[in-house]
């Protein structure tokens, strides 16, 4: 097999046959086409040479960006850029401390504003979602059983497997099913129970039937642990009045679903919409406090820059006089792909309207192809290729902030055209068909 691990990120050294168990040569095989991709796609591990907006440059190459998660586009807003320059005066580049050690009153403001926006009893933020899954799963599980998502983020799945590991058991539920985690909860004998998912999801863009799930979960005594990474300041609580159907003030899942945090622990990310390096837990003040001294990351980890800090508090206010006028902005761009990919029959798990977009391929094989033709269009997006996805989802995933412009998303939808036209892409009617059949 002409492969090595140079082509998964480590040293080009050539590992010989003898060196080789056949655990490797599962794994190797089973990233072939992601270990391909990454070392020859300009579309992977791709060096960005300079930004202007949301067009970046590659090399030579200008493209439009479609995958980036700066979803409210503070990233290039000039008052938040504005604002880091006192804070860092205030307070250096870095805290030097672990939290439990000292705690600059930055992180305190941040909860208490967090707190208040979310309408949650409390909050505990810490340096990122990895770290919060890979800490706090195993503590909220105990011993007990965890109840997955079969599609929940890999970054969950990682934190169950640490928590597994710690002595709980994990049972997996089927995507979108909460009839099938009923069915194991009702079957199950352990009275500590943790259910485990995403709430709005990274490849479907969608969001979960939160009060179904929660209603089960409630009824059989589970705590239901809910990463909102890709939700968390684009949707929030409706109102009569709101600006887009995506709601106000970027509040979140669980407030978008009208839920309250009974018996819900709800983690999100400042490094999307806020786009900072920063995350949190909203959870009981009881939790918080055994979080302090149960928690790695409060205890030992490296805390986020203040710049970071910066950013997040800016970007509340930023939130609040201007978030729900830029979240409408994003919805109509939103709007304006998916109304071209119906209009074109394009297949898309789309069907809540948020700015995450997947479109699958015809033949998974092509992925290579598809990226390049999109990098010489001048569009950059995410690839999805196999094992990232299965390969019946192989393909790319657009993502539209505030920040892009009309031009930028007509630049995209003339590409699609030409994909559409190769016969690249899935037909939307074909596969509602194909469904209608199976069912």
């Amino acid at each position: 097999m002409n492969s090595d691990l140079g082509t998964l990120g480590f040293p080009r050294t050539p590992v010989t046959t003898t060196a080789r168990g056949p655990w490797l040569e599962h794994w190797l095989e089973t990233c072939r086409d992601l270990s391909v991709l990454r070392a020859t796609h300009p579309m992977m591990d791709a060096v960005i040479d300079e930004v202007d907006g949301r067009m970046i440059r590659v090399g030579g190459h200008w493209l439009a960006d479609f995958a980036s998660c700066n979803y409210l586009g503070f990233d290039l807003d000039r008052e938040i850029i504005e604002a880091i320059p006192a804070y860092l005066d205030a307070w250096g580049t870095h805290p030097s401390w672990s939290r439990l050690l000292g705690s600059p009153v930055l992180y305190e403001d941040i909860e208490d504003r967090l707190t208040a926006l979310l309408g949650s009893e409390d909050s505990l933020v810490l340096p990122t979602i990895t770290h919060i899954h890979m800490s706090v799963i195993p503590l909220l599980a105990a011993s007990g059983t965890i109840f997955l998502d079969s599609r929940a983020h890999k970054t969950v799945y990682d934190g169950c497997q640490v928590a597994r590991a710690r002595g709980a058991a994990v049972r997996r539920f089927r995507f979108e099913d909460p009839a099938h985690l009923d069915e194991l909860l009702g079957a199950e004998a352990d009275p500590t129970r943790l259910v485990c998912m995403d709430g709005v999801n990274s490849m479907t863009g969608n969001a979960p039937d939160l009060p179904a799930f929660a209603e089960v979960a409630r009824r059989h005594g589970a705590l239901l642990y809910v990463d909102d990474a890709h939700g968390f300041g684009v949707i929030g609580e409706r109102t009569s009045d709101e600006s887009s159907p995506y709601g106000m003030r970027g509040n979140s899942v669980i407030r978008h679903a009208g839920e309250t945090y009974d018996g819900i622990v709800l983690v999100g990310g400042f490094s999307k919409a806020y786009s900072s390096l920063l995350a949190f837990i909203a959870c009981p003040t009881e939790v918080k406090q055994l979080l302090k001294v149960a928690a790695a990351p409060y205890l030992y980890s490296g805390p986020s820059p203040v710049a970071s800090l910066a950013t997040v508090l800016s970007g509340f206010d930023v939130n609040e006089r201007r978030g729900d006028a830029l979240r409408a902005d994003l919805y109509a761009l939103t709007a304006r792909v998916l109304d071209a990919l119906r209009r074109l029959d394009v297949e898309t798990p789309n069907r809540s309207g948020l700015p995450i977009i997947e479109i699958p391929l015809r033949d998974h094989t092509q992925i290579d192809a598809v990226g390049r033709f999109l990098f010489e269009r001048g569009i950059y997006v995410t690839l999805a290729a196999y094992p990232l996805v299965p390969r019946d989802e192989v393909g790319f995933r657009v993502q539209l902030t505030a920040a892009n412009t009309v031009e930028e998303v007509d630049r995209l939808i003339l590409a699609l055209e030409d994909l559409v036209d190769r016969g690249e892409l899935r037909s939307a009617r074909v596969a509602a068909g194909a469904l209608e059949s199976a069912a």
